[in-house]
Order: C-alpha cells, then structure tokens, then sequence
C-alpha cells in the first residue's frame, strides 16, 4: 500500500537529479545538475511527491508571471510508481493553484505518449495551424 505525500517545497537537488533521471529525459538534456536545480527554484509553483515521506517519486511545477502566461513542466513520476494516480495528484493541484491566482490559460508541452493523460484533465492539443516553436541555443 502506498503512503504518498505531495509537498510543496522543493527537494535536494540530489534527490530531485535522481528522479529526474529516471524519466530518460537526461539523455537529451543539456543541463547538469546544478542548473537544473536553479530552474526548479525559479518555479511559480512546485509538487513533490514522495513514498513514505522519504522517496521522491514524483515532481511538477508551473512557471509562470502570475497573471495569465502558465505553463505546467517537468512532470515526473518514477516508473516504478505510475498509473497509481500520483500524476492525476499532481496535476490536480496545479491546475487548481492557477486557478485559485486568477489564471485562465494553462499550457504544457508532453512526452510522446502522455496526451491521453492530459486530455482526461481536459486539456486539449493545439490546433495545427497553431502549432508552437522553439530554438535551442
């Protein structure tokens, strides 16, 4: 049985680098850890969840400017604890903090295979003729 605890302070960088890692996302990373930390840090709003208040197994967080521009990243549950609802968790309470703060658009970008997941909390993909852009440096 799990005893899963969401938080909202952000984890040692360690820990976090570690789940961060599990998600096979730090292949194509360009970033250690050190700026990875400095990136969580700089968030409007984070989630951690962990498994009996010592293993992290889950982030997200939302950046943002506080008024209308949202943008929920870096959501992350460690394999070996998914499809238990800890996302589900996470999302919920991220959308609802935008909420709660007056925000009325929400965007996120989401790995190959994780719409379905965001399309049951009621987002939607961009229309075609809308797509987005992005230039690495």
């Amino acid at each position: 049985m799990l005893n899963i605890t969401y938080v909202t302070t952000l984890p040692p960088k360690e820990v976090f680098f570690e789940l961060y890692q599990t998600t096979g996302w730090i292949q194509a990373s360009m970033f250690n850890q050190d700026e990875l930390y400095k990136a969580m840090k700089n968030s409007w709003c984070i989630t951690a969840a962990y498994d009996n208040k010592e293993k992290l197994v889950g982030f997200g967080r939302v950046i943002s400017d506080g008024v209308y521009q949202s943008f929920i990243t870096d959501m992350m549950v460690h394999p070996d604890y998914q499809k238990q609802g800890i996302g589900s968790s996470m999302l919920k309470f991220l959308i609802e903090k935008c909420r709660q703060n007056g925000m009325k658009w929400i965007q996120l970008s989401c790995a190959q295979g994780k719409m379905d997941f965001y399309t049951k909390h009621g987002f939607s993909a961009r229309p075609v003729d809308g797509p987005g852009m992005q230039i690495f440096l």
